[in-house]
């Protein structure tokens, strides 16, 4: 964050200042923690003028929706399974529900699977814990990898990525075989084929077998995005052709489009009629839905980024408003720092729309 203010020539004060800052503390510019170099460099908007909350009290923490999934969660990681695997039968049906709750445990197994190990010799033959087995190891072959660009990935963190993944299929071809009812083993599958680099083909196949079992399945829909976009198997027309598609079957998807964009990268995607149609649509559905889920949430951080990005800051401001204290969707989770960038193009929308009332007072 701290460099890429040296390629901005009107950052180059803070820079100065945080220079002085890391000499004082006696570390590095590029060590100081990101609420000192934020305290420098994130624009001062006075937020509240605007019914905006106070930076300070916007958090990454998100709060609780899931009250039973967060005391199963805590059971976990006391190392006790049971309820854990009553909370996974009960989802059954509710297939939205029911992946947020796999993900959540896959993700804890990935860690520590000494209490899947119990579940598995008390219930043998339990079929969600296969379901859950299979999406844990998609979440153990990823941490594996890790994150970090091809280039500084080493080739142990690629085998032992490639040798999970291969694992992980054979036993989500089993999950799906005894739940053959349940789409979540086949969205476990979209997860596996980016990784596993399948062909657009195959790809297509394993889609199909999802929307058979839940056509509106919501992260199946972004696993899907995610495999069509350029970096990974597709290119930015495909992306954003199978979003508008998405978007055109219900307006529970009618953000995909704004996501293809985001993925994109490219400031002019969002000004492509079907990018900026789907603005104006999605920002009709969410007049009268608060903000209550992560889901909405994720949504609404869309719909501001984009808003900014066509240059509609007061709308963006808007949707800030809508968002309250909460940074904890997308898109900024996308980046190393999510609430430092949630306060910065918070900031960026309040300084437009300021400029645009000051403009309109000018011309009247």
């Amino acid at each position: 964050m701290v460099l890429s203010l040296l390629f901005k020539p009107k950052a180059l004060v803070a820079v100065v200042r945080l220079m002085r800052e890391a000499k004082r503390l006696g570390v590095e510019i590029d060590e100081l923690p990101p609420e000192v170099v934020a305290a420098h460099v994130l624009p001062r908007t006075h937020p509240e003028r605007y019914g905006l909350v106070p930076d300070a009290e916007v958090t990454t923490a998100p709060p609780i929706e899931d009250l039973a999934l967060a005391a199963v969660k805590d059971d976990v990681r006391a190392g006790n399974w049971e309820n854990a695997a009553d909370l996974v039968a009960s989802t059954s049906g509710d297939w939205d529900r029911r992946q947020r709750v796999v993900q959540a445990l896959a993700d804890l197994a990935a860690k520590n699977d000494a209490w899947m190990s119990a579940w598995h010799a008390t219930r043998p033959g339990d079929p969600h814990w296969v379901v859950v087995h299979a999406m844990s190891l998609v979440a153990l072959a990823w941490d594996i990898r890790g994150s970090a660009p091809s280039s500084q990935t080493t080739r142990p963190q690629f085998e032992g990525f490639h040798r999970v993944l291969a694992e992980a299929r054979e036993v989500t071809a089993v999950a799906a075989a005894v739940l053959p009812d349940d789409p979540t083993p086949w969205n476990t599958q979209l997860a596996l084929a980016r990784g596993l680099q399948v062909s657009h083909d195959e790809f297509r196949e394993i889609w199909d077998e999802l929307v058979a079992r839940d056509p509106l399945h919501h992260n199946g829909h972004q696993q899907a995005l995610q495999y069509w976009c350029r970096k990974w198997h597709g290119s930015d027309e495909m992306a954003l052709e199978f979003a508008v598609a998405a978007a055109a079957r219900s307006p529970k998807f009618l953000a995909l489009p704004l996501r293809a964009a985001y993925e994109s990268g490219s400031p002019q995607m969002w000004r492509v009629p079907s990018v900026v149609g789907a603005v104006d649509s999605l920002l009709a559905r969410l007049e009268d839905e608060g903000s209550g889920t992560s889901s909405v949430r994720d949504d609404r951080g869309y719909a501001a980024f984009g808003l900014i990005q066509l240059g509609r800051f007061e709308e963006a401001v808007g949707q800030f408003r809508a968002l309250g204290a909460l940074a904890d969707a997308g898109p900024w989770d996308c980046f190393e720092e999510p609430r430092i960038t949630f306060l910065s193009l918070r900031g960026i929308a309040v300084r437009g729309a300021a400029k645009g009332k000051r403009g309109r007072a000018a011309a009247w």
